[in-house]
C-alpha cells in the first residue's frame, strides 16, 4: 500500500531509497573482468559472455545478413513506428545543434569550432529487457552531430541473436557496428578496444550496477554520459485531474525496477486517497505487477500540500527525472520549474510519451542530479576548440599585462616566451 502524507517535514526523505554505495563484490567483480579484457580482448569478450549470458556467439560482429533477417522478422507495422518515432526525434534533436563563431579583436582573430567526436559507444541493455527506443535515442543524436563510428554494444540471448527490434532500431538510427557482448566486459571492450572492437571516445547508455561501475571506473580514459539511477516520476495534480490516470502514469514508472519511485504531490485528499484505491485496482493487472508492486510499497509516496505552487517547490528540491504537470493551467507552472530531467505538462501528456514518440531523449538524470545535469542530447556528441591568432602588433599591445600576470604566478618562462619576441637578437 502506498504511504500518503500531509506535508512533508524534508524533501530529501520523498525519493530517498535503499540505494547505497557500490557493493564491494561488485567492485572486485568489475576489477576483475577490466583487467580479463584488457588483457586478452577478445578471448575474454568470448569467456565472459559464455560465463555470464549463458551462450558463445560464433562470431562478435553483427552481419548485414542477421540485420536483413530482422527486418523481416519484425512486423511491417513496428518498422513503420520505428521510423516515425526516429523521425520525431531527429526533428527535436536537430535543433541542439550548435555552430562555432569567430570575431576579431583589433587586428587579433578569435573563435570557437564545434567538432563532432570521432567515435561513440552506445551501450543498450539486453536479456530479458529489449529497448529499441534506447536505440534511437541514443544513436539518433549522435548522428546529427556527425559521429564517424557509432558502436553499438548489447548481450545476445540465449539463442546467441540480438532482438530483431534492437536491430531495425540499430540501422534507423544509424548505427554504423554492432557488437553481440554486455555487461562489464561490453564497456572495458568500447574502452580499452579488443582485436575486434576499437576503443570509442564516449560510451553512452543505461545499464545494471554492473555496468554502471564500469562506466565510473573507466571515466577519464573514455567520457561517459551519465550514471543514471532507478526510475522516477514525480506527478504534481490538482483536485480535478483525473485519478486513473494519474495511477497510470506512476505504474509506468514503478514497472521498470522494484528501486523505481513513484510519487504524487496533489492538493486535496479525497484525490489522493483515490489515486491509492487506483493503484491497488492496477497493479494486478499488469505482467510486471510483482514489479510494481515492490516498487509502491517500497518507494511509492503520495504527499498532500496547501497549493500547487508548494508542490512544484518539492518538485525543484527533488529534482524528478520525470515530472508530470497534471494541473488546470500547466504552462502557468513551467516558468517556475527548475530542476528536472523532462516536464510533462497537461493531462493528455503521459510520460511514456517521452519515451517512445515525442522527440526529446528519454535518457534523463536521475537522483536529483537534474539539479547540475541534462537529458541526452546532442551536446553529449561534440567537442569545441577554441582557436586565437594575433599579429606582432597585437602582441605587443598585451605582452606587458601577460608578463604582469605570468609573474604574478611564478611563471617565469610564460613572461618571457611573450618578451623575448620583442628583445634585440645579435
Amino acid at each position: 500500500m502506498i504511504r500518503i502524507m500531509n506535508g512533508v517535514a524534508d524533501t530529501a526523505e520523498i525519493f530517498a531509497r535503499s540505494v547505497s554505495a557500490t557493493p564491494p563484490d561488485v567492485e572486485s567483480a568489475v576489477d576483475s573482468v577490466l583487467a580479463d579484457v584488457r588483457t586478452r580482448g577478445d578471448a575474454a569478450l568470448f569467456d565472459l559472455t559464455e560465463r555470464f549470458d549463458g551462450v558463445r556467439p560464433g562470431s562478435l560482429r553483427v552481419t548485414e545478413s542477421e540485420i536483413e533477417e530482422a527486418f523481416e522478422l519484425c512486423p511491417d507495422e513496428l518498422i513503420e513506428m520505428l521510423n516515425k518515432a526516429a523521425d520525431n526525434i531527429r526533428e527535436f534533436h536537430s535543433r541542439q545543434l550548435r555552430e562555432g563563431f569567430e570575431f576579431k579583436r583589433g587586428n587579433a582573430v578569435l573563435g570557437q569550432r564545434v567538432l563532432p567526436l570521432a567515435s561513440a559507444g552506445l551501450y543498450i541493455p539486453g536479456g530479458t529487457a529489449s529497448y529499441p527506443s534506447t536505440v534511437l535515442m541514443s544513436a539518433v543524436p549522435a548522428h546529427i552531430a556527425g559521429v564517424g563510428r557509432i558502436v553499438m554494444v548489447t548481450p545476445p540471448g540465449k539463442d546467441g541473436k540480438i532482438a530483431p527490434a534492437i536491430l531495425a532500431a540499430a540501422h534507423i538510427a544509424g548505427v554504423t557496428e554492432i557488437y553481440k557482448v554486455g555487461g562489464a566486459q561490453a564497456i572495458a571492450a568500447l574502452a580499452y578496444g579488443t582485436e575486434s572492437i576499437k576503443r570509442v571516445d564516449k560510451i553512452v547508455g543505461p545499464g545494471n550496477i554492473f555496468v554502471a561501475t564500469a562506466k565510473k571506473k573507466v571515466f577519464g580514459l573514455v567520457d561517459i554520459d551519465m550514471i543514471a539511477g532507478p526510475s522516477e516520476i514525480l506527478v504534481v495534480a490538482d483536485g480535478r485531474a483525473d485519478p486513473v490516470n494519474v495511477a497510470a502514469d506512476m505504474l509506468s514508472q514503478a514497472e521498470h525496477d522494484r528501486l523505481a519511485a513513484a510519487v504524487l504531490v496533489c492538493t486535496d485528499e479525497r484525490f489522493a486517497s483515490a489515486v491509492s484505491m487506483e493503484l491497488e485496482r492496477q497493479i494486478p493487472l499488469l505482467p510486471r505487477a510483482e514489479i510494481a508492486r515492490a516498487s509502491v510499497d517500497t518507494n511509492g509516496k503520495i504527499i498532500i500540500v496547501p497549493d500547487v505552487e508548494t508542490a512544484v517547490e518539492i518538485a525543484n528540491a527533488i529534482a524528478p527525472e520525470h515530472l508530470e504537470l497534471c494541473v488546470a493551467e500547466p504552462f502557468r507552472y513551467l516558468g517556475s520549474v527548475r530542476n528536472a530531467g523532462s516536464v510533462f505538462l497537461g493531462d493528455s501528456t503521459p510520460e511514456a510519451l517521452g519515451d517512445y514518440w515525442a522527440g526529446p531523449n528519454h535518457t534523463l538524470p536521475t537522483m536529483g542530479t537534474a539539479r547540475f545535469s541534462s537529458p541526452l542530447s546532442v551536446d553529449e556528441f561534440i567537442k569545441r576548440s577554441s582557436y586565437i591568432c594575433y599579429t606582432r602588433e597585437e602582441l605587443k599591445k598585451a605582452a606587458d599585462g601577460i608578463a604582469i600576470l605570468a609573474r604574478s604566478e611564478g611563471l617565469e618562462a610564460h613572461a618571457r616566451s611573450v618578451e623575448i619576441r620583442f628583445e634585440e637578437r645579435k
